[in-house]
């Protein structure tokens, strides 16, 4: 289980950035970390992550664990191919016999006749679907993913939530920072929302039903019940 403690970030003490914002991810689960812009999702992503500086926070996994992100924009390094960026990853984790499920991989995201191409010439899309490629390859634990639908055509939305619900079923453990709450209704198995840069729901969709008195609505109207009624939930 990955454990996410922030009690307090900030870049200047006087102004809090995040405050009290704690939660975990379990093995085998999909988490939507979902809020409107400026709640402090991209942040609480960072500080998970080790990005931040100065916060009063503890993340905790096992050691031998696995933990693969992937970014709204896709990193790529410009000089390098698909396979090149493949090789690297492989490299880096130290990967033996990776090959065939490197090429599974490219045939699954509808890459593989890119694979000595190079990324920097691709749409967000196809970039995105690279950097899954790359998450996956180690076999993480743990997937943080922001917004791993932006800038994807239908087919790769539907190949990617299914990737995605593959790795549900492997044992990871997701959290999918998303605006697309429609997919967050369908493909996640608990909530955590975020306003005023602190936790005002975490919990089920029938959960968020119950607190909000709203049990016709889909997300987009209990979420909208709850950030206008400013109801703070806590553990």
């Amino acid at each position: 289980m990955l454990d996410v403690k922030i009690d307090q970030f900030s870049y200047n003490k006087n102004e809090p950035i995040l405050e009290n914002i704690h939660f975990n991810i379990k093995p085998g689960e999909i988490i939507g970390l979902i809020g409107q812009n400026g709640a402090g999702k991209s942040t609480t992503i960072k500080t998970i992550l080790g990005l931040t500086k100065g916060s009063e926070h503890l993340v905790t996994f096992k050691q031998e664990e696995v933990l693969s992100y992937i970014p709204e924009r896709p990193i790529i390094y410009e000089e390098l191919t698909v396979w090149e960026h493949i090789e690297l990853c492989a490299s880096a984790h130290q990967l033996t016999e990776w090959e065939p499920e490197a090429n599974r991989l490219l045939k699954l995201f509808r890459l593989y006749e890119k694979s000595q191409s190079y990324p920097k010439d691709f749409s967000k899309g196809m970039q995105q679907k690279l950097m899954f490629i790359l998450a996956y390859l180690p076999s993480p634990d743990y997937y943080i993913i922001d917004e791993p639908l932006m800038g994807l055509d239908p087919p790769s939305i539907k190949v990617i939530l299914e990737f995605l619900q593959a790795e549900k079923q492997r044992g990871a453990g997701i959290l999918m920072c998303t605006h697309a709450l429609d997919t967050a209704e369908k493909h996640c198995d608990r909530l955590i929302i975020l306003a005023d840069k602190t936790t005002i729901f975490q919990g089920t969709l029938q959960e968020l039903k119950e607190v909000t008195g709203n049990a016709d609505g889909d997300l987009l109207d209990c979420f909208t019940d709850l950030v206008q009624s400013k109801d703070v939930i806590y553990d």
